[in-house]
C-alpha cells in the first residue's frame, strides 16, 4: 500500500510541475553571500576599505584575543565554584565584535547571553560580566552606553524588545539604530517571526544579526529548518537578508555597516546571518560531546577567527611575534585584575531583594525586608 500512495504522490507531483511551468513568475529572490578572507588569511575579493586601516583591524583581532582569554578565564572560575553558568564564544568571537564596531554609541544593542565581545567593544568593564554570572544583577549596570539592553538569556525574547525600541526610534526621528543580535536557536521563535515582520511592516531603522552557530544546544541546525539560509527568512518580513562568513571579522563588519548605514537612512531593517560554528560547549552545563562528533568540531577549527585575522595581518606586515606576545601578556593581565577585582566584590545583602520592585513597598514585604535586615518591629 505504501508503494501505491509513493507511485500516487510521484504523479501528482509531476502533474504538478507542468502546471506550474504554465504559470507566470510574479517574483524572484535571492540572497547573497559575503567574505573576504579565507580559512588561511588569504583575500578572496577586493577588500573594503577599511581593510587598509592597521589601527582599525588590529584593534579586532585584539578584541577578539581579549574575548578568548576572558572565556578561558570564566570557565575556570565557574569550574571552582566561584562564577555561575557561562556562556562561551570560542569561535565566534568575529560576530559580536565585528557587529559592535559598526554601531555608533547612540546605537543601541539588544545582546543574546553569548555576546560578550560585543558589550566589551562597547565599554562594558570584564568584572561587571563575571559579576552578572555570578548571580549578581549589579553587573547588568554596566559601563557601556545606559540605553543598551542587558544580557537576554530567555532565546529570542530581545527581538520584540529590539522592535519596540527601534519604533520609538523612529517616531522621536532620531537617526539610531537598534541591533539585536540572538543566535540560530531563536529563529525557530514565534518571538522573532513577529518581531521581523512588525519591523518590515512599519520600516523600522533595526538591524537583526543571528549567529548561526549550527547547534542550538543539542538541535543541529538541520532539524529546525530546511530552508537553504537563515539570511532568506527575512524576504517572507519584505527587507533584505544577507549571508556572511562569520569566521571573517572583515565581513561582518562590512555586512554591519551596510546594514546599519541603510537602516539609519530610513530604508527600513535588514538582516544578516553570520555562519559560524561555536567550538565549545554550549555553555558550561553542558557537555557538547555527548551530541557531537570530535572530527567535525575539529574540522571547523581550521576556519576560525582569530588565526584567520592573524595570518591576514602578518602576511599585510600589520602584525609581528613581538606583538603578539606583548598582546598576550597584557590580555592576561587585564583579565586576572578583573577576576581579582570580581572575587573581592562584597555580596549583596539578602534584603535588597526587595528594593527597585515598587515604588512604596506593601507592608508584608516591608515588614519581610525588616526581618532579613535584622531589624524587630516593636
Amino acid at each position: 500500500m505504501s508503494c501505491r500512495r509513493h507511485n500516487r504522490s510521484g504523479s501528482e507531483s509531476v502533474a504538478s510541475r507542468r502546471v506550474n511551468q504554465d504559470l507566470p513568475v510574479i517574483a524572484r529572490f535571492e540572497v547573497r553571500h559575503r567574505n573576504y578572507l579565507a580559512p588561511d588569511g588569504s583575500i578572496q575579493r577586493p577588500l573594503p576599505s577599511f581593510a587598509s586601516d592597521s589601527k582599525l583591524l588590529t584593534e579586532l583581532y585584539r578584541s577578539m584575543v581579549l574575548l578568548r582569554l576572558f572565556d578561558r578565564k570564566a570557565v575556570a572560575l565557574q569550574r571552582t565554584g566561584r562564577l555561575g553558568t557561562y556562556a562561551i564564544s570560542l569561535g565566534q568571537e568575529a560576530v559580536s565584535v565585528g557587529i559592535a564596531s559598526a554601531m555608533r554609541k547612540e546605537d543601541v544593542l539588544l545582546p543574546s547571553y553569548r555576546d560578550n565581545g560585543a558589550l566589551l567593544w562597547r565599554g562594558v568593564k570584564l568584572e561587571e560580566i563575571l559579576l552578572f554570572w555570578g548571580g549578581d544583577e549589579r553587573g547588568n549596570r554596566f559601563s557601556g552606553p545606559v540605553h543598551d539592553f542587558p544580557f537576554c538569556v530567555p532565546v529570542g525574547s530581545q527581538a520584540p524588545h529590539a522592535a519596540g525600541v527601534a519604533y520609538a526610534l523612529k517616531l522621536r526621528k532620531q537617526p539610531r539604530v537598534a541591533v539585536c543580535l540572538f543566535g540560530d536557536g531563536a529563529t525557530s521563535k514565534g518571538d522573532v517571526y513577529e518581531a521581523m515582520n512588525f519591523a518590515g511592516v512599519h520600516r523600522l531603522p533595526l538591524v537583526f544579526v543571528v549567529a548561526n552557530n549550527q547547534w542550538a544546544i543539542s538541535v543541529p541546525l538541520r532539524q529546525q529548518t530546511t530552508c537553504e539560509t537563515l539570511a532568506q527568512k527575512a524576504i517572507a518580513a519584505g527587507f533584505i537578508g544577507e549571508q556572511v562568513d562569520g569566521g571573517d571579522v572583515v565581513a561582518i563588519r562590512a555586512a554591519s555597516e551596510e546594514a546599519i548605514a541603510a537602516a539609519r537612512d530610513g530604508n527600513g531593517p535588514r538582516f544578516i546571518e553570520a555562519v559560524t560554528y561555536r567550538l565549545g560547549d554550549h555553555t558550561t552545563s553542558d557537555d557538547a560531546a555527548r551530541y557531537r562528533p570530535a572530527e567535525e568540531v575539529q574540522a571547523h577549527w581550521k576556519e576560525e577567527p582569530i588565526a584567520r585575522l592573524r595570518a591576514y595581518l602578518v602576511a599585510q606586515k600589520m602584525w609581528s611575534k613581538a606583538d603578539e606576545e606583548q598582546l598576550a601578556a597584557e590580555c592576561h593581565a587585564r583579565v586576572e585584575a578583573a577576576a581579582e577585582r570580581y572575587l573581592a566584590t562584597a555580596p549583596r545583602r539578602p534584603e535588597t531583594m526587595f528594593d527597585h520592585l515598587y515604588a512604596d513597598l506593601p507592608a508584608a514585604y516591608a515588614a519581610q525586608r525588616r526581618e532579613l535586615a535584622g531589624e524587630h518591629d516593636a
